[in-house]
């Protein structure tokens, strides 16, 4: 399996994140994604190759236009403005608010935010910029005949929504492969998202359609992040009633109980028989990962790369979670081996 990635991933390097109210240190980093290079390099994986440029268009397919602009300035508006540390959120358009973006960027940077633990910083839009790039090159080597490949996405994606960021996320890097999928042809493309904490962004943006079908196992959001979407009477709107499926689970999950999901979300996967599958891969559901509260084990991720080859459908992996330092590597490429087994 080829694995796409860019070493300017390392350009997103926060160094402030909101946590339990305090500043603390990113649990997205760079070594991240370092981590998972060397272990797919020491599992002889397949191949690693550089992304190449995909431009804005594919990005305008499922993001607002005025969201990517406040992306791309977001930084120097920042700077402009006088602040002096990391850009972050501290006020939303609550309810009973006006729904519009201010002028001044401490009011944008809210009205564009989901959540206030993900700051904006120098090299975050051009990070943003490579890893979307890495998903769509990988895209493109599933769309050209390859079974599978590998997108080894920093910053991750699928908290990104059509016009909010947040969650670590600034480009939906998944949801925007699915588009390219079916904008080269593919009638119907499945979306499935494993990482522990739902794929609020990408159901966003495919919520009302019937073309993509979305499937996530997540930590139950009356107790996980991001809280306010990923509850199972989330089922799709207008002609997309019906494709839009969600598995809440409860703390402590298990393997055994996780599969069980799964299976189901593979079954429907294949029922609505799409020429591609889109795998937001988060191995946060690690039992020691230490944002999350699910059980799995290392073993558990071969084999739920088994399970998902089972479907036997070209299939990109686009990485989400996963903050274990040190076992977020093998347990990603677990999963990869798995498929390939």
């Amino acid at each position: 399996m080829k694995t796409v990635y860019s070493e300017k991933h390392k350009l997103r390097n926060a160094k402030t994140e909101l946590y339990g109210g305090e500043l603390v240190e990113p649990f997205e980093r760079p070594s991240r994604a370092e981590s998972i290079l060397q272990a797919v390099q020491l599992a002889d994986l397949g191949p690693i190759e550089k992304p190449l440029e995909h431009g804005l268009e594919p990005v305008l397919k499922v993001h607002d236009a005025d969201f990517v602009d406040f992306l791309q300035s977001a930084w120097n508006d920042w700077q402009a403005a006088g602040f002096a540390g990391e850009a972050m959120a501290t006020n939303w358009p609550a309810r009973r608010m006006q729904q519009k973006p201010p002028c001044f960027i401490e009011g944008r940077i809210g009205y564009y935010a989901l959540a206030a633990e993900t700051s904006i910083t120098a090299g975050t839009w051009e990070a943003a910029l490579a890893s979307k790039n890495v998903g769509l090159t990988a895209a493109s080597l599933v769309a050209g005949g390859e079974p599978a490949a590998f997108a080894l996405c920093r910053p991750p994606g699928h908290h990104a929504a059509r016009d909010m960021f947040g969650g670590y996320c600034f480009l939906n890097n998944a949801a925007i492969s699915a588009q390219y999928f079916r904008d080269m042809g593919s009638d119907r493309v499945a979306v499935l998202d494993i990482d522990f904490h739902h794929g609020n962004g990408t159901q966003d943006i495919f919520y009302a359609r019937d073309d993509v079908l979305f499937c996530s196992l997540h930590g139950d959001p009356e107790e996980a992040f991001p809280n306010f979407l990923g509850y199972a009477d989330e089922k799709g709107r207008g002609v997309g009633a019906g494709f839009n499926v969600n598995y809440p689970l409860a703390p402590g999950t298990l393997f055994g109980e996780w599969r069980v999901a799964l299976a189901d979300a593979l079954a429907r996967i294949h029922s609505f028989a799409p020429e591609a599958v889109v795998v937001s891969l988060g191995v946060d559901t690690f039992e020691n990962d230490p944002i999350s509260f699910f059980k799995l084990k290392t073993d558990d991720y071969f084999t739920t790369g088994q399970l998902i080859a089972g479907v036997g459908l070209p299939t990109l992996f686009v990485m989400e979670g996963g903050y274990d330092i040190d076992e977020v590597g093998v347990n990603t490429v677990n999963v990869l081996a798995g498929f390939e087994n």
